[in-house]
């Protein structure tokens, strides 16, 4: 009888996140596709499979629930992002070509990322008319990515690879650099190559070296 407790009362968290991550997944759908102001909880609940009631009992009303999809795909993206900075160069060998290697995984693993479209997608539907839904992307997204990236470029700058007075500004510019051939075609559902990333990260990382670069390093 413990046993079957114990089981039971292992399950019910599993339970609760499985739902918590359907209702999730079908809020993500229902917002990008059909807007925030023409989705219903109705719509919502008949895709996660669940209850309106269950719905209102996680998230509490739609303003929450959209909240949380914002926050729920910043936060997947941010991780993403993270585990891409692994291939930043520290000491490169190839400055150029290793910083063309990372190019391309930020922009396969990051821009090309389906997190990534959709909140992109969802900003620029409706970041305009209802701009307090997106807070938890300001607070957690694009200024922790600039963060991170620039703080790796600051070191570069320290160990005499690059010439850069503000770091954060050279990250900035260098996500839109890396952006700039694939961000309206990833909007309207083109799916680049490898070819096609490739090409746009060396020209993204000529660009930048032509501003930033450094003839030789310091040693």
């Amino acid at each position: 009888m413990t046993e079957l407790v114990s089981t039971i009362a292992g399950s019910s968290p599993r339970t609760h996140a499985a739902k918590r991550l359907s209702i999730l997944d079908a809020a993500t759908m229902v917002f990008c596709r059909d807007g925030f102001a023409s989705a219903s909880i109705e719509t919502i609940a008949a895709e996660a499979g669940v209850s309106r009631q269950t719905i209102y009992n996680h998230y509490t009303d739609k303003e929450r629930l959209f909240t949380a999809v914002v926050k729920d795909m910043t936060e997947r993206a941010n991780a993403t992002l993270f585990a891409t900075l692994a291939a930043f160069p520290e000491r490169p060998v190839d400055l150029a070509a290793e910083l063309v290697d990372f190019a391309a995984k930020l922009a396969s693993n990051c821009l090309c990322n389906r997190d990534c479209i959709i909140l992109r997608k969802l900003i620029q539907a409706e970041g305009e008319r209802y701009p307090e839904l997106f807070a938890p992307w300001r607070t957690l997204g694009p200024e922790r990515a600039w963060a991170a990236i620039g703080a790796r470029f600051a070191k570069l700058h320290h160990l005499g690879y690059l010439e850069i007075e503000d770091p954060d500004i050279a990250a900035r510019q260098f996500q839109a650099l890396v952006n700039a051939d694939l961000y309206v075609g990833t909007l309207l559902g083109d799916k680049p190559t490898e070819a096609q990333i490739r090409a746009a990260a060396t020209q993204a990382v000529n660009t930048f070296l032509k501003a930033y670069g450094k003839t030789a390093a310091r040693h």
